[in-house]
């Protein structure tokens, strides 16, 4: 029997990087403190009522999200990988901070994904009696373990689900640091929202084109990605050190509205420089929802014509992700920007 077949009860593994989510408060010391994720079912009695087998993992030690490196995430994909064929979904909790950055990472490092990686946290400690969290994983879990009626997983895709919104990894960024809406989706629909019931967007969903294929896992990354924020009044110094910076092959550009910045001719001179030492410079833009057009202005145009690429309508966690995945993939600059203008995991509109 397959984890697939749908005339079993599900089964999900729990993973709990750290995070606000895995705290409560320790009666006599009044401090938070993690607790024992194999107890979950007794922590959470609302999970009984699903009937399905929750198995935990925790890390040892657990890490802080302001911590998280890129080798959180390829331990994330070794671990899904050895365990694929044990479990129907995995739930990842994970720390607020950078959890749109650890999901759009994982996007692109697993392919052929034909189960859900359900990533959730909370701003709220779960053991607080307001704690967001308890929602936020019981919605998390039936997600994870949900079905269609042919026994394939409702969303097999990496997601992050939070304050009644499942928001595809590589699509979301976190928005507000003290509101239960903590993340949001601006350039693309949510794939499922929880009112009474969870209604699924299904035409939305990313699907395999073979249900069967073995899970691929990418885990060699390079890191040699810098971010460069456009802002008024920045120097040539700084657009130097980080452009032109000798350990970099690719740099992300926050830029202005729809892919603007400064057509000074010292920093178009940075730019082409940049460029023309084979280095992948892609523009991003600052706003929260909107994409690159680099045809529309001026200055925009300036970038492109000195070797810039777009980045669409990604956000910069995506783009980061998506870069380390692609520079792991090959040492030919060339091949790949060629790479970027592909969309792998619906992280661009195109």
């Amino acid at each position: 029997m397959t984890p697939s077949d749908s005339s079993r009860k599900a089964s999900l593994l729990l993973i709990y990087t750290g995070g606000t989510i895995g705290m409560r408060q320790d009666p006599s010391t009044q401090t938070l403190k993690p607790f024992d994720f194999s107890q979950i079912l007794e922590e959470v009695p609302e999970l009984r009522k699903f009937a399905y087998r929750i198995d935990s993992y925790t890390f040892d030690p657990i890490i802080d999200s302001s911590d998280v490196e890129p080798g959180l995430w390829q331990c994330l994909a070794e671990l899904i990988k050895d365990r694929y064929s044990m479990y129907d979904g995995f739930v990842i909790l994970h720390g607020t901070d950078t959890m749109a950055y650890s999901a759009s990472a994982l996007s692109f490092m697993l392919e052929n994904l034909a189960k859900p990686v359900i990533f959730t946290g909370s701003q709220l400690p779960i053991g607080i009696p307001r704690t967001d969290g308890r929602e936020n994983l019981v919605s998390a879990v039936e997600i994870a373990a949900a079905k269609d009626g042919q026994g394939r997983a409702v969303v097999p895709e990496v997601c992050i689900y939070f304050n009644n919104m499942l928001m595809r990894g590589n699509r979301a960024c976190k928005v507000s640091s003290d509101n239960f809406t903590a993340f949001r989706s601006m350039n693309f629909p949510p794939l499922a929202e929880a009112g009474i019931s969870i209604k699924y967007n299904t035409h939305l969903i990313i699907r395999p084109e073979d249900q069967d294929a073995d899970l691929i896992i990418h885990t060699r990354l390079d890191t040699r990605v810098s971010i460069l924020k456009i802002h008024p009044g920045i120097t040539p110094h700084v657009v130097r050190n980080i452009l032109c910076g000798e350990e970099t092959r690719a740099v992300i550009m926050e830029t202005y509205g729809c892919g603007n910045a400064p057509c000074k001719e010292w920093f178009l001179n940075l730019v082409r420089q940049a460029a023309a030492s084979g280095k992948i410079l892609m523009n991003v833009t600052q706003c929260l929802s909107g994409t690159v057009n680099m045809n529309l202005y001026s200055n925009g145009k300036a970038l492109l014509e000195a070797g810039v690429v777009s980045g669409y309508d990604c956000t910069t966690e995506s783009a980061l992700g998506k870069l380390f995945f692609i520079l792991g993939q090959t040492d030919d600059n060339m091949a790949a920007k060629e790479l970027l203008d592909k969309n792998f995991r619906g992280e661009i509109s195109k």
